[in-house]
Order: C-alpha cells, then sequence, then structure tokens
C-alpha cells in the first residue's frame, strides 16, 4: 500500500513528480491554481509535453492513483505529504522570486490547522540555502498554529530532472538527496523512494539546498567551458570533437571528482602558464573568451580571502607549514603560498616557514636561484625546524599536506588558531588548537 502525496504546482517538476509517484504506485493529488491544468490532469491528460508522461498519466488515472484539485485543503488533508514544486523566477535583479512558494506555504499551513494527524511538508523548488528554514518554516508555523518536529516536519528534496528526459530522470536519478533538520522525519520520503536505483543521502536541509546549485552552477561551467574551447579549436583549425573525444575519455583528472575540493588557490609550473598562453591567443585571435579569462583573477581573489582570514585573527605571528605549490616536490613556481607569504609580510605580520621539502640546505637550480633573486626575505625566514616554527606562532597556516596530523599534535597549543588551506580529511586534521577553520569550509 503506497503513501498519499499531495503535489503543489503542475509545471514541469511538479507534472512528472505526480505521474511518477502514481506510477510508484502511490496515490497523488496534483494542485494547481491554473484550472485548465488541474481539468487536462484529473482527466488522464498531460498539462505538459514531455516523453512518457501521456501515458503514465492515463494509467495512473484508468488506476485510479491520480487526481487534481484546485483545491489546496482537500489535498493536504488527504494525503500524508505534501511536495511544492512551485517556479521560483528571477526577478529583474537576479533574486529569486519567493512569493509562489510564500504563498503555498500560507495555503498548506492553514489546512495543517485543520488536520489532526501529523504533516510533511516537503519543498522540491529550487532555492538558496537557508530558505526553506527561514522563509517556508515561519510561515507554516503561524499559518498551523502548530510546532514543526511536533505537529508537522519540514524536508528539502531538490530534483534532478531535465526537459526532454523527465520522466527517466526521475525514475533512475543520479542521486537521491533528502534534508532534514532530524533524519527521523524522512522515514515517509524514505518509503517513497525505496525503489529507485540511486544512492540516497540524508543530510542537513541547507546541505541539500545547495547541492542543487553546486551542480547547476557546475553543469552551466561545464557548458561555458566547451564552448570556449571549442571556440578556439575552430580559430586553430583544430577537430574539436576529436579533442572532445580524447579529453573526455580521462576518467582519473578530467571527469572524475579530481579537483573539486573547494581548497587554496592553483599554482605551479603548467596551469598558470597554459591559461595565460591560450587567452593570450585567443585575444591575437580577436576572441572573447569569458570564462577562460576570469579564471586567473578568480585565483587570485581566493589569495586576497587567504589574506582576509589571517588578518581578522588579528594575531601578528603566523607560521605557514608548506611553501611549494604541492607536497613532496620543491617547486615554488607561481606558488600561491609564496604570494600569501609575501602578501603576510607586507601587511608587517611576523611570518615563519617550513616545508620539508623546501630549505636552502637542499635546493639547487632554479628554486634556488628563485629564493636567493627573488623572494630572499622569504629564504630568511624558512626553516626546517617544525617545532621552532610552530612554538612562536599564534596562527598556524596549513599550506600543504607535508606535516601529519601525528607530528602536528606534538607541537600545537591550545592556544592557537589553525588555518587550513587544503581542505584536510577529517581524520587527518590536527587536534587542540583554539579553533581550526578552513578557506572554503
Amino acid at each position: 500500500m503506497g503513501l498519499s502525496v499531495s503535489v503543489f504546482g503542475l509545471g514541469y517538476v511538479g507534472s512528472v513528480s505526480a505521474a511518477c509517484f502514481a506510477s510508484m504506485g502511490h496515490k497523488v493529488i496534483g494542485v494547481d491554481v491554473s484550472r485548465a491544468k488541474v481539468e487536462m490532469l484529473d482527466s488522464g491528460r498531460t498539462p505538459i509535453i514531455e516523453a512518457r508522461m501521456s501515458e503514465l498519466v492515463a494509467e495512473a488515472k484508468r488506476a485510479s492513483r491520480l487526481h487534481a484539485t484546485t483545491d489546496a485543503t482537500e489535498a493536504v488533508l488527504n494525503s500524508d505529504v505534501s511536495f511544492v514544486c512551485v517556479g521560483t523566477p528571477s526577478l529583474k535583479n537576479g533574486k529569486l522570486d519567493l512569493s509562489h512558494i510564500e504563498s503555498v506555504a500560507r495555503e498548506i499551513g492553514g489546512a495543517i490547522r485543520q488536520k489532526k494527524s501529523a504533516h510533511v511538508f516537503v519543498l522540491r523548488s529550487t532555492v538558496l540555502p537557508g530558505t526553506t528554514g527561514t522563509v517556508a518554516l515561519p510561515i507554516l508555523e503561524k499559518e498551523s498554529g502548530k510546532k514543526c518536529g511536533r505537529d508537522f516536519t519540514v524536508c528539502y528534496n531538490p530534483e534532478f530532472m531535465r526537459e526532454g528526459s523527465a520522466v527517466a530522470d526521475f525514475l533512475n536519478p543520479p542521486y537521491t538527496i533528502l534534508g532534514a533538520s532530524d533524519k527521523n522525519h524522512l522515514a515517509p520520503l524514505r518509503e517513497l523512494y525505496k525503489d529507485l536505483p540511486a544512492q540516497l543521502y540524508e543530510t542537513t536541509i541547507p546541505v541539500a539546498e545547495m547541492v542543487k546549485y553546486f551542480s547547476n552552477c557546475y553543469h552551466a561551467l561545464k557548458i561555458g567551458f566547451a564552448n570556449e574551447m571549442g571556440t578556439m579549436c575552430k580559430h586553430l583549425g583544430v577537430d574539436a570533437q576529436e579533442v572532445t573525444k580524447i579529453f573526455t575519455s580521462d576518467t582519473k583528472l578530467n571527469i572524475s571528482p579530481a579537483y573539486l575540493s573547494p581548497g587554496f588557490a592553483f599554482g605551479g609550473s603548467c596551469l598558470p602558464k597554459d591559461l595565460r598562453a591560450i587567452t593570450y591567443k585567443a585575444k591575437e585571435l580577436d576572441l572573447k573568451l569569458p570564462v577562460l579569462e576570469s579564471l586567473m583573477p578568480s585565483n587570485a581573489v581566493h589569495i586576497d580571502r587567504a589574506v582576509d582570514m589571517v588578518m581578522s585573527t588579528g594575531k601578528k605571528k603566523i607560521a605557514q607549514l608548506g611553501l611549494s605549490f604541492k607536497a613532496g616536490t620543491d617547486d615554488l613556481r607561481e606558488s600561491p603560498q609564496v604570494q600569501l607569504i609575501k602578501r603576510l609580510m607586507g601587511e608587517g605580520l611576523e611570518v615563519r616557514i617550513w616545508d620539508e621539502d623546501v630549505s636552502l640546505g637542499r635546493l639547487a637550480g632554479a628554486n634556488r636561484q628563485y629564493i636567493e633573486e627573488v623572494i630572499p626575505h622569504i629564504g630568511s625566514v624558512l626553516t626546517a625546524d617544525l617545532e621552532s616554527v610552530m612554538r612562536s606562532a599564534e596562527v598556524v597556516i596549513l599550506g600543504n599536506n607535508s606535516a601529519s596530523r601525528e607530528r602536528l599534535a606534538q607541537y600545537l597549543r591550545p592556544d592557537q588558531i589553525v588555518i587550513d588551506l587544503i581542505h584536510l580529511d577529517r581524520t587527518k586534521r590536527p587536534e587542540g588548537a583554539k579553533a581550526y577553520e578552513g578557506i572554503c569550509w
């Protein structure tokens, strides 16, 4: 026996959600202010053009599992769970218009006031983190006169459906994400989604809200990146399809989680140099490639953020652990750690540096020459003695992961602040500091 579900908003997301839940054996009531949409769905016809929707809606209607109404109270009183799938369009200034969510929350809240049994409110519309808790929840409590967590529950469940393949995406999603302040509130949603072949994540509401934006912004970035690189290929007489075929076959670095862990700025001998080369060539060809052109300025701003984090502590004595752009190397070329240290020293802070792979006694060639000629002031505060660097510090910056958790624990004091620029895994973070903060988390 399935659950009783009401779906508010019969656009693409709502209509597909209603039809798919009904196809999974649940009793569904669709709700919309548009009488035309309601009449279509209630008569077994799909209100949208989408693959497989006509057959799903007709079949669900024949099985008496799908009904539609303009009466929000009727829908809530006759369902266990309400999914809100209304639009959140942009205002002229780019801000989200939340008026539809507010209106539906008022209707559902008013209906919950009349309901004796518990009800589950699930926001599915795309909203910025904090919206469910600060916009929808207060309205529900005010209109119902009841308390969230006691008389009703609030969850967030983002959708990952593409127009044209929405039904297939619903029934076979990349993952299912359920957000709630208490995982016990998710029991009805677990039951709803138990037969879908996807990894199910149970998390907080803000995380669930943010995953949707993380996904969509990355998709937009990928399209913009591919279009700009394809444009360069065309103007250079290179086969863009062949390049893309080879590029996407690399699932170790290119199409993978690699480089997607928020942390510090990039550096080294390759990325900055190659970005400059490709954007310079674009200018020679009179091409505008704003995505690629934005990457070096974005990287510089990230160094600014690190400087601001250190300065905001109000401390003067800084230990920088890691000088090279990556642990296990002595390569200082375009190291963002070097740029950070120069900025901090320019602000009058007392900086001491430890890097077991970078010491004047071991360096030779270009790296030694770089320190002696370009950054001699940094060379003078560089040491291989980790204990002495830690002993004098008020703030400890983890610039790379050269020092192990156990080694750091030997010297870390309760009065010190740790700033992590490398996004260490929780199991590898040293304990014992007064505060521990990451640059992106």
